[in-house]
């Protein structure tokens, strides 16, 4: 029955929105809707897929997450760290024709500082003033020293705006982004599709070989590969591990699987509004028995076909600042009931939100069950993503299934979840001992030194465990074989530029 309705879809697909499409019309499939397109508002990972086509950064990372110019060809640090001198590429126009200079970084960062509405205030927190030293350069001054901030402009921070279209649009401007980057908004329908067009003034113009990107959000991944398998899709991210077999049999179809830095877990309400006041949000040992509960391994093979890397760290193993002191335990139920009998419960009742769609679902269905065993009564509440992050930000969880896409700088991967002042802290969790360690490591760019303090963070969070990692990602993308120079990187990104689309 299920491929009966999924094939009748993609059939209802074809029929409204023809066989044929535009030449040059790239057709990409979402798992959901992003949310706000207004880098100071945004805080999902698709929107940061829509984004990358949109909006050009001051910095960029490569395969190898080393920083890479865009609209910044150079930069440099002063001696105490306390400044950072950037030199902007010139002749860079926004998508209305203004120019992209050192005023209108200025009243970017500005903006990402001060907005009441801004989501970024914490990750630019460092900067007290952006001096224009001539078109071309800009100072930032911060101050104290803050490692992360390069990282943080090679994302939504260092996505510049046109100061012109902030004046008139000022906090609706995610109606109206004007970005410098390759491809400009034409339309979004919401739950539907959002159109971008080129920009034929773009700055790197002879990297770009499409005329249009689509995307269209469809949580079920099924019925998304039956969209890419009958050609109403090109390209389509987040693909479900299971259907690599059948990609890889196709011959029209193309698979790629890029290690990530993304990772996936379970966020804890500990202290925000009465939706914390349970034994799970209260007592450590309570999040730690759910946690010895969880095999990680069997649901990454049940789930994802062995596909992910089964993680309970931030930072993926075996990268920089993996902590070898904190290997992924086995599950352990009687380490599981014995916690829960230390803290004076029997069975205890936990409200799971996970998001609408079918590996996230199942996922849960299967901490269900395996919590269950240990004395957890797991009730699933499934919400679409963005109405799920709504429920988060106002306290209206227990629990909460989340991904984040993962980060270059290792304070990225972690201050903005459980930092106090961090922009996803949902939970509320407020340690100062934690909140030093973290803003120690970010005053400090020294590898050795970095990592020491992150250790010592990393067991103060296996205490605490105000959040679980489950596993890190393995990007898996599908794409029709017409579909050529796409490079998948870390970052689980869509950059459009090389990416050509045959006839």
């Amino acid at each position: 029955m299920r491929k009966v309705h999924t094939a009748c879809f993609a059939l209802a697909m074809m029929l409204a929105t023809g066989a044929a499409h535009a030449a040059g019309t790239l057709r990409i499939g979402l798992n959901e809707d992003p949310d706000l397109l207004d880098p100071a508002r945004a805080g999902s990972y698709v929107g940061r897929i829509v984004f990358a086509a949109m909006c050009d950064k001051l910095i960029d990372i490569d395969a190898k997450l080393a920083f890479v110019p865009q609209l910044a060809t150079s930069w440099e640090w002063s001696k105490d760290n306390l400044a950072l001198t950037m030199h902007l590429r010139p002749g860079v126009k926004f998508q209305d024709g203004e120019p992209m200079d050192a005023r209108a970084v200025q009243v970017n960062i500005d903006r990402y500082r001060t907005a009441p509405y801004s989501l970024r205030k914490g990750e630019v927190a460092a900067v007290k003033s952006v001096e224009v030293v001539d078109p071309l350069t800009v100072v930032l001054h911060l101050s104290h020293p803050d490692a992360p901030l390069l990282a943080v402009l090679a994302d939504r921070a260092g996505m510049m705006l046109s100061p012109k279209a902030l004046a008139q649009y000022g906090d609706k401007v995610f109606e109206h982004p004007v970005c410098a980057g390759p491809f400009k908004l034409t339309e979004r329908v919401a739950q539907d599709h959002i159109t971008l067009d080129r920009f034929p003034g773009y700055w790197d113009a002879k990297n770009i070989f499409l005329d249009r990107i689509t995307y269209q959000p469809i949580p079920d991944t099924t019925v998304k590969l039956v969209n890419l398998e009958s050609g109403q899709l090109d390209l389509i991210e987040r693909m479900a591990a299971t259907d690599a077999p059948a990609v890889k049999k196709n011959p029209k179809l193309k698979l790629y699987a890029q290690p990530g830095v993304a990772y996936q877990s379970i966020l804890f309400n500990v202290g925000h509004g009465p939706a914390a006041q349970t034994p799970l949000g209260q007592d450590a040992r309570v999040r730690e028995a759910f946690a010895k509960s969880i095999d990680r391994a069997a649901l990454n093979q049940v789930v994802f076909d062995g596909a992910q890397t089964p993680s309970n760290q931030f930072e993926a193993p075996h990268t920089p600042y993996w902590d070898p002191a904190f290997p992924v335990p086995p599950r352990d139920l009687e380490g599981a009931r014995k916690l829960l009998k230390e803290a004076g419960q029997t069975r205890v009742p936990v409200s799971l939100l996970v998001a609408n769609s079918p590996d996230s679902k199942q996922v849960g269905e299967l901490i269900q069950s395996m919590a269950g065993e240990a004395g957890f009564d797991v009730k699933l509440r499934v919400e679409e993503a963005n109405a799920g992050v709504a429920a988060a930000k106002s306290g209206d969880f227990q629990a909460f299934g989340v991904i984040w896409s993962g980060r270059a700088d290792p304070d990225g991967n972690v201050s903005i979840w459980l930092s106090k002042k961090g922009f996803l802290n949902w939970g509320n969790y407020d340690n100062p001992q934690y909140d030093d360690l973290l803003a120690q490591a970010r005053a400090v760019t020294d590898m050795g030194q970095r990592k020491a303090l992150y250790a010592k963070a990393d067991a103060i969070f296996q205490h605490d465990v105000p959040m679980m990692v489950l596993f890190h990602q393995t990007w898996l993308f599908a794409a029709s074989t017409k579909v050529s120079g796409f490079t998948p990187v870390p970052d689980g990104l869509i950059r459009p530029q090389g990416i050509k689309l045959a006839n």
